[in-house]
């Protein structure tokens, strides 16, 4: 029995035994883990410590700007990128932290035309200061927009504001005669032209006489633009370029003009043309003989009238401004053409003089101007020669595409019309329809944003284009001045 108890007794030890000693591994290695955890974080954080001091080294070693920036000539430069955290607001509430968010306009020198829309400041524009900053590099100006969307007004505005500068105004053609009652108003003259109307141009008078000019000078001038006038006539009635017998035969018709009579008259040169002296043979007569039947059409054809005697007005400089009204001939393009071939003659002789100012020259409806090639090689030559006149010409039309229709496409023509616009670094857009966004825009240089502005300006905004500057400007009008320049009344008239 006592065998028996003492093998279960040693069966009994066996079997616990072995369980106590898991225990006491177990516990060991959850120690020994704990301790190998406890020295792997006393690792990290050294480590941790020995790169933050490392760190701290290397800032301490490390130069920076200060916080203004660099002193001297490298002031204000950062080699960083400038950061804003972003945020939305109001253009109006903004502008108190940002006030650049638009174009410090032009300056505060030269005439006052209204509100810069999106800076809300006033927009002043004077063509002669801007030649003189340097910031354009010629004083012209185009103006387009659709018909009652105010660009008249604005033309108006320039050219009578200007008059307080010194300024004068010179309107070779007015179709439409709405430029008279503000030549009357500032003191200038209006000469209007037409059949049955008492007025008269002779093509040959001697014209302005610039101060300085010697007699042999003078002498050598006048015949210079009588010759140049005859011909520009006598093509513009012929709507083709005169050939070399031409120009021989009125050569010779000019000079025994000139020989018997101080002040010689149109009649007498197609008399001289028709009926040549010292013409034995007979081949200066039949040279001119098609000249002297264009010329014929001036004095007593279906043109007569306006140019078959001597001069009845006189062109005088010294008016603030001077109109030609030819708003009783509108409907003969070639008479237009005509008229505004002497009138540039009479303009031409008073530029040449160095003590005749400056002075705003305004082609109104110049659609109608450019589609005669004798005129429009004159308006490309006055373009190309603003500096040495001192003038600044402006150009108003309806549409940029209007130009299309000056020429065939490629032609010499074409390319003068074209010329005109890019001479022209101020560039005015007033509204414009949908269908003639994509040809303003191409022939202007636009911008997308550009673009779709023009069809939502209302009257009186357009869109500013001066070397590259974009604004949007508000036209503003004295109650006097919108009274003066209405061109509405008579369409608005209840009859």
């Amino acid at each position: 029995m006592s065998t028996e108890k003492e093998a279960e007794r040693l069966h009994t030890t066996v079997l616990v035994a072995p369980a106590k000693e898991r225990r006491r591994l177990r516990k060991q290695r959850r120690a020994a883990a704990a301790e190998l955890a406890v020295e792997q974080r006393r690792k990290a954080m050294s480590e941790a410590k020995a790169k933050k001091a490392r760190e701290r080294e290397e800032r301490k070693a490390t130069r920076y700007l200060p916080a203004v920036g660099e002193p001297g000539p490298a002031m204000l430069r950062t080699p960083g990128r400038f950061r804003l955290p972003r945020h939305q607001d109001t253009s109006a509430v903004l502008a108190g932290a940002f006030p650049f968010l638009a174009e410090g306009g032009l300056g505060s020198q030269g005439v006052f035309v209204g509100q810069d829309l999106y800076s809300g400041g006033s927009f002043v524009y004077d063509p002669w200061v801007l030649y003189a900053n340097g910031v354009i590099t010629a004083p012209n100006l185009v103006l387009a927009g659709i018909v009652g969307s105010g660009k008249s007004s604005l033309a108006k505005s320039l050219y009578t504001r200007s008059l307080g500068f010194g300024r004068r105004v010179y309107i070779p053609g007015d179709p439409k005669g709405e430029h008279s009652a503000v030549a009357e108003a500032v003191g200038g003259r209006a000469i209007k032209l037409g059949h049955g109307l008492p007025s008269r141009l002779n093509p040959l008078d001697e014209g302005y006489r610039p101060s300085g000019m010697s007699d042999e000078q003078w002498l050598a001038t006048v015949t210079s633009r009588r010759r140049d006038l005859i011909g520009a006539l006598t093509e513009t009635v012929l709507a083709r370029p005169m050939t070399p017998l031409e120009h021989t035969a009125i050569d010779a018709a000019l000079a025994a003009t000139m020989r018997g009579n101080d002040v010689p008259i149109l009649p007498m040169i197609v008399d001289h043309l028709l009926d040549p002296d010292d013409d034995a043979d007979g081949r200066l007569q039949e040279d001119g003989r098609i000249v002297g039947h264009a010329l014929r059409r001036l004095v007593r054809g279906d043109l007569a009238g306006l140019f078959d005697g001597p001069s009845t007005e006189v062109f005088d400089p010294s008016l603030p401004m001077i109109s030609l009204d030819l708003s009783q001939v509108t409907e003969n393009s070639t008479l237009i053409s005509a008229l505004m071939t002497c009138s540039s003659a009479w303009m031409e002789a008073a530029l040449l003089d160095p003590a005749g100012g400056q002075r705003w020259v305004i082609y109104d409806e110049a659609w109608r101007l450019m589609s005669q090639p004798a005129l429009l090689k004159r308006m490309d030559a006055h373009w190309r020669l603003t500096r040495a006149y001192g003038i600044a010409n402006a150009m108003i039309f309806h549409k940029v595409s209007d130009l299309d229709n000056v020429g065939d496409e490629g032609s010499a023509m074409r390319g003068l019309a074209n010329s005109l616009l890019a001479n022209a670094e101020t560039r005015i857009i007033y509204r414009q329809e949908s269908d003639q966004l994509g040809p303003t825009s191409a022939a202007l240089g636009l911008t997308g944003t550009e673009q779709a502005l023009l069809p939502t300006l209302g009257v009186g905004q357009g869109l500013w284009k001066i070397k590259g500057e974009s604004y949007v400007v508000q036209h503003q009008l004295h109650p006097a001045e919108n009274r003066l320049f209405d061109t509405s009344s008579r369409a608005s008239a209840r009859t």
